[in-house]
């Protein structure tokens, strides 16, 4: 019960506390959230995801195996999303936004702080969750995008689109830098700091906003169901792809952790650049984060069990 209260006050109280505010700012201000979610797309992901694959130091061996992971979780997912999509005859726009709020997770303002809790800032839980943070960030900037653009401008066009993403680029530079141990000068990198140390906020000031123009309605219905899907059945998905893996302890743990976050922020953020249905998508990335109150907490008890 303790646990179950710390984790609340340090992890989910915060989160709340800067959603609310970004709610707040919106009703008041009327903000321009397309300007903030290009600053979060173009600046902030990027700057966000170069500082912390260049400060991690990880194995291959350990890439490879969470790699494999990541790659079985992902098409897992989107399977079971296309099958929800086709039973329910969704139309394209909404049931990618749909299937966006299963494989997009939240890895990073939420996972990172649940991550450093359980695991009391032990150095490879760490680097495992910062591992799937990067992985997660580039699907949802590559394949979120692309699933959204494909529909508005044809798919070869939106794959052109994606390389002009930052976040691509972003990553290759930063391991690039990290493997060879190339030092980065302190005039660039303290920038680098403050853009990467910007972005969990911004994200969370526009998941407000975006929450303070939600319109309700009896599509909230819809929203249980792949709600169910990413805070449920994600982590027996993981529990499953684990154990066929053959991974164990502080892996094996964090990874089944790691499955049972939220709808990452990002999904609304890409849904509202990209005018997808963004209302739906601010409305299942708040639900998620507020029902993985109890969720993430059962995950983390059994992840101790299971082992």
């Amino acid at each position: 019960m303790s646990e179950m209260l710390y984790i609340l006050q340090t992890v989910l109280l915060p989160i709340f506390i800067m959603i609310f505010l970004g709610f707040i700012l919106q009703k008041k201000f009327t903000l321009d959230l397309k300007t903030l979610a290009k600053l979060n797309i173009y600046v902030f992901v990027p700057g966000f995801i170069f500082v912390k694959f260049y400060k991690t130091d990880f194995a291959i061996k350990l890439l490879f195996y969470i790699v494999i992971f990541f790659i079985l979780y992902m098409v897992v997912l989107y399977i079971i999303g296309k099958l929800l999509s086709t039973i329910r005859k969704t139309d394209k726009g909404e049931a990618t936004t749909l299937t966006n709020s299963i494989l997009f997770f939240n890895s990073g303002n939420y996972g990172v702080p649940v991550n450093d809790l359980v695991f009391k800032g032990d150095p490879l839980a760490m680097s495992v969750q910062v591992i799937v943070l990067s992985l997660q960030n580039i699907f949802t900037f590559s394949y979120g995008i692309f699933a959204i653009q494909s529909l508005q401008i044809g798919k070869l066009q939106a794959l052109l689109g994606y390389f002009k993403m930052p976040v691509l680029y972003a990553l290759v530079l930063a391991i690039i830098l990290n493997y060879n141990n190339v030092p980065i000068p302190e005039f660039i990198w303290t920038p680098a700091n403050y853009v990467a140390d910007a972005m969990i906020a911004v994200a969370l000031l526009l998941l407000g906003a975006q929450i303070a123009n939600i319109k309700f309605s009896f599509k909230w219905s819809i929203s249980y169901i792949y709600i169910f899907v990413r805070l449920v059945i994600g982590p027996l998905i993981a529990f499953v792809i684990i154990k066929l893996l053959g991974l164990e302890g502080v892996i094996a743990q964090m990874l089944f952790i790691a499955s049972a976050m939220p709808t990452s922020v990002n999904s609304s953020v890409i849904a509202q650049e990209y005018d997808n249905h963004p209302e739906l998508a601010a409305q299942l990335v708040f639900l998620s984060t507020l029902l993985s109150a109890v969720t993430v907490v059962i995950v983390i008890y059994f992840s101790r069990i299971l082992f």
